[in-house]
């Protein structure tokens, strides 16, 4: 669904004045989730093609090579819509039997190397129609099977040629077990695999967790993929300017009001509310806006709601929605004791990103 629609029972945008997050509640029915399985907007118009390697990082260019052949290799009569399904993926044609050799890889690298990029300019570069495409992040996909169901999920998805998994959490080992169970039910279906990760609970080295780790963690499923390790820094950092410095609660207040389509919220009511709506609905509470503007920024209290705030993060970027507030910068969100704990990599990627749509957002401010 385009970020330029409103959320469900939430009402269309207007100029009038800005809206509340807080005062959205939306519902997100199945086949939307199924539907909504496509790179996000930021990621729209990504290619291998546009991904800059960092000269002094081999391994980004080497990267874009392998996956460039990995796309080709996915092609053939089933891809090119040989079995087109209905939504639930009944009627469709049986998957081909697995290919000998590798039928998945994970992309392993820090934050900010341009993992998702890579991911997305994969998704568009396999020779097969959307309908046989799928990509979403881990709670993406489990929320899936919490809709539709264990047995439903690897009927719609086993006639898909590929699906790209970014961000695939490891936190969880009862998700970490029902997702490799999946993706095994589907690689058994033909279906090829694309992966990401974050990080595990107590692995803090260089703010990324070695891909043995994923393997590991993916138990049979190892043989099936092939580990391309991504070098490099965060992009989002290289050579561009400071984040701005927060703005007073005035300016941003002023600029909500003057920007069509954009939300004012306090801070700490947002955060309260993020409690009441499942970040399964996080990309619908944001349908339609325009910027997002924030007064009264400060430290996130506790874990679960620093986890939830990520959550948003993600949506946010992923639709390229810019961030106003006042208060504190976005790199004091985190308490040292969780940017120093097991979920380090998920805080470090939502302050690069908010970081981001910071940048995006100074311009709604008049000089």
């Amino acid at each position: 669904m385009s970020s330029s629609t409103s959320a469900p029972g939430s009402g269309p945008l207007t100029d009038a004045g800005p809206v509340s997050l807080c005062a959205r509640e939306p519902h997100v029915p199945a086949d939307r989730l199924v539907a909504e399985m496509v790179p996000p907007p930021r990621f729209d118009s990504v290619r291998f093609a546009t991904y800059v390697p960092d000269p002094n990082q081999p391994s980004q260019s080497e990267a874009v090579r392998v996956l460039e052949g990995f796309a080709a290799g996915l092609g053939g009569a089933h891809a090119v819509g040989g079995g087109k399904r209905g939504f639930l993926g009944f009627g469709r044609a049986k998957a081909p039997k697995t290919p000998a050799g590798p039928r998945g890889v994970y992309l392993d690298g820090g934050y900010g190397v341009g993992k998702t990029h890579l991911l997305a300019s994969l998704w568009h570069a396999t020779p097969a129609e959307p309908a046989l495409k799928a990509f979403g992040t881990f709670v993406e996909l489990t929320n899936l099977v919490g809709a539709l169901g264990f047995q439903q999920t690897v009927r719609t998805l086993s006639g898909h040629r590929l699906l790209c998994i970014d961000e695939f959490e490891l936190d969880d080992p009862g998700d970490t077990v029902l997702v490799s169970t999946l993706l095994g039910k589907l690689v058994e279906a033909g279906v090829a695999l694309a992966a990401t990760s974050n990080t595990l609970p107590g692995k803090l080295g260089e703010g990324r967790f070695a891909a043995a780790d994923f393997l590991r963690e993916i138990q049979g499923l190892s043989a099936h993929f092939r580990a391309l390790r991504i070098d490099g820094e965060d992009y989002r950092h290289r050579g561009l300017p400071e984040a701005p410095a927060p703005f007073t609660d005035e300016e941003v207040t002023k600029a909500a009001y003057a920007t069509g389509g954009a939300s004012l919220d306090d801070f700490p009511h947002l955060l309260e509310h993020l409690a009441k709506v499942h970040p399964s609905r996080y990309g619908a509470l944001t349908d339609g806006l325009r910027a997002v503007c924030l007064t009264g920024v400060r430290p996130v209290p506790d874990q679960s709601t620093a986890l939830r705030l990520v959550v948003l993060a993600d949506r946010l970027y992923d639709r390229e929605v810019p961030v106003l507030a006042s208060g504190l910068p976005f790199d004091r969100l985190f308490s040292e004791e969780m940017l120093n704990g097991g979920y380090r990599k998920k805080y470090f990627r939502a302050i690069s990103r908010l970081t981001a749509l910071a940048r995006d957002a100074k311009g709604l401010v008049g000089s």
